[in-house]
């Protein structure tokens, strides 16, 4: 263990590597997980490369990603460090944890707790921006002035909403099949209940259709990607894209609102778009590097 991070597995993975973390987290009060992949610049003498995190959903862990959607080989490509952060804190043997794969309470959902039990451990917006983003920045060749998000299900609203809540964090932001009107779906409302009480206001202040039809002006200018399967078993009741595509066009968000016929919400699905959103991110991440030199 060096720094506090345990180093748990490295795989070769085209001319790069695929690495697995583990740290004492401070924020969440347990050890947390992320994966983390190299591209072969990062060997580079002083390199300092964009760098772009990844949401996962429901039942997802660090290493999901990088096993199923094959996003290695474009970000060998394009010369971008990917990182997986874990979904949810995971040990804390409270009531209800176990079943968290029933996206019920216990699933992490990218927010800070407020009501007991969960407001101890289940803090992952604070874990991921005032803990592991800058653990990032100081212990890996990545530039933080390059930094996009993005994410499937869950993680695709956590991606949403982590970058309208915090600007200038991110200088790109995706999603694909993102829940995107958490309180106006069964999950979302199960959740906030959950970990936020009764309070709409409070679930206003995570959902990214709410966040958005708050914006005074375009938050992300260069756009906002969105890839949605028309097959997937979740959109009518859970997902909601054309609420979060009507509070853009009210806003003047610039959105790319894509609808695949044929495609459900499984990770088939996400590897044959991951492509399009790298490279999407590159390009944005590229620019803010350019307006630097």
């Amino acid at each position: 263990m060096q720094n506090g991070l345990e180093l748990l597995a490295s795989h070769a993975c085209f001319d790069g590597e695929q690495r697995y973390y583990r740290h004492a987290s401070r924020r969440v009060g347990l050890p947390m997980r992320f994966g983390l992949y190299l591209p072969p610049q990062a060997a580079g003498e002083g390199a300092r490369l964009p760098v772009l995190f990844y949401l996962a959903g429901l039942t997802c862990t660090e290493e999901t990603f990088a096993i199923k959607a094959g996003a290695q080989r474009w970000a060998a490509e394009l010369g971008l460090v990917l990182v997986t952060p874990d979904t949810s804190p995971r040990g804390a043997d409270l009531p209800g944890e176990a079943q968290s794969w029933d996206f019920g309470v216990g699933a992490g959902f990218y927010l800070d707790a407020t009501r007991a039990p969960w407001r101890r451990h289940w803090r992952m917006e604070t874990y991921l921006l005032d803990e592991l983003l800058p653990l990032i920045g100081e212990q890996f060749p990545v530039d933080l002035q390059r930094a996009g998000v993005f994410g499937h299900s869950m993680g695709g609203h956590g991606a949403l909403t982590l970058a309208l809540r915090h600007p200038g964090m991110f200088r790109s932001v995706s999603a694909l099949a993102p829940i995107a009107a958490p309180s106006r779906c069964p999950w979302g409302e199960k959740a906030f209940t959950g970990y936020l009480g009764d309070d709409r206001r409070a679930w206003a202040a995570h959902d990214a259709t709410e966040l958005m039809a708050r914006q005074t002006e375009p938050p992300y200018p260069d756009g906002i990607l969105v890839d949605q399967g028309l097959d997937d078993q979740f959109l009518a009741e859970q997902l909601h894209p054309h609420l979060l595509e009507a509070a853009c066009a009210a806003v003047g968000q610039p959105l790319t609102l894509r609808r695949h016929a044929g495609y459900d919400h499984s990770y088939y699905f996400v590897a044959s778009f991951v492509q399009d959103h790298l490279r999407f991110h590159a390009e944005r991440l590229q620019k803010v590097g350019a307006r630097r030199r």
